[in-house]
């Protein structure tokens, strides 16, 4: 007898508790349904707002990009008292020999501090750089050797690589470029031709569409292309990448209108 009405206990209190759990999941249902309800309403509301937020966003990003265009060619409004921060892009071969002939040639007071980028597998281009900051430095201090940075980026195509196997590695090149120029905010960009150069001149465009900071790209097209652009140069032509677009031909010049003829620079 006992027994039995402990088992009935038992199988009264399971009762109770499953009508208590039945009205905990109906009542639960009923409010998932006004979650849901309401969630639906926010969701549409949200729909709504980005179908008229994003024609907007769209408009002030075409409108910042033809204002970056406009105004990538225009001299600064008022001069700086204060140096510039540079970024240097060398090459290898024979670009890294131009350009540092050209760095010799700047204000060094002026344009400071000044970051070298070179590619992960270059480091003779870099060791001549530090060569050149070494020599400042006996003849300026030590003053020189605080202005001075010297980094390396990761290549968009090694020689030899396959066109499949390249585009990981330009978008791994082109994240590590705009993490680069978020890092340095250059204001003024040195380049000459090496395909290292592209997507760190891309990245600073897209701070500058994006209002995240100003850089002057400053392109020199190697002495060594007499007839046609290399084709960083290129892209940069065609895409109007380049604040400035050098050439050392006249008969380049000719060939594209927009670019300036600078002379034999080596």
């Amino acid at each position: 007898m006992a027994f039995l009405v402990a088992v009935q206990g038992h199988l009264h209190t399971y009762r109770v508790c499953d009508d208590v759990w039945t009205f905990i999941l109906t009542d639960a249902a009923f409010k998932s349904a006004d979650i849901q309800e309401t969630l639906s309403k926010m969701d549409l509301n949200a729909m709504v707002a980005a179908c008229y937020a994003l024609p907007v966003l769209v408009s002030v990003l075409t409108v910042r990009f033809f204002y970056v265009l406009w105004h990538s060619d225009q001299p600064a409004s008022r001069p700086r008292t204060t140096g510039l921060r540079c970024l240097i892009v060398l090459g290898s071969g024979g670009h890294t020999a131009e350009m540092m002939n050209i760095v010799t040639t700047l204000q060094k007071d002026r344009f400071t501090p000044r970051y070298y980028v070179a590619a992960l597998t270059d480091n003779m281009s870099l060791q001549k750089a530090q060569v050149y900051e070494q020599s400042l430095i006996q003849s300026d201090g030590m003053k020189t050797a605080e202005n001075a940075h010297f980094m390396q980026i990761y290549r968009s195509r090694e020689v030899g690589q396959s066109y499949i196997t390249s585009i990981a590695t330009t978008l791994l090149a082109t994240l590590h470029a705009m993490w680069l120029v978020i890092r340095i905010r250059p204001q003024v960009i040195f380049c000459n031709g090496p395909g290292t150069c592209f997507p760190l001149c891309i990245s600073a465009f897209l701070l500058k569409v994006l209002g995240l900071g100003w850089s002057s790209i400053f392109y020199i097209e190697s002495i060594a292309r007499v007839k046609k652009l290399s084709l960083s140069g290129l892209l940069l032509y065609k895409l109007r990448i380049a604040d400035q677009f050098f050439v050392q031909w006249p008969q380049l010049q000719h060939e594209y209108p927009r670019a300036c003829y600078a002379g034999h620079l080596m």
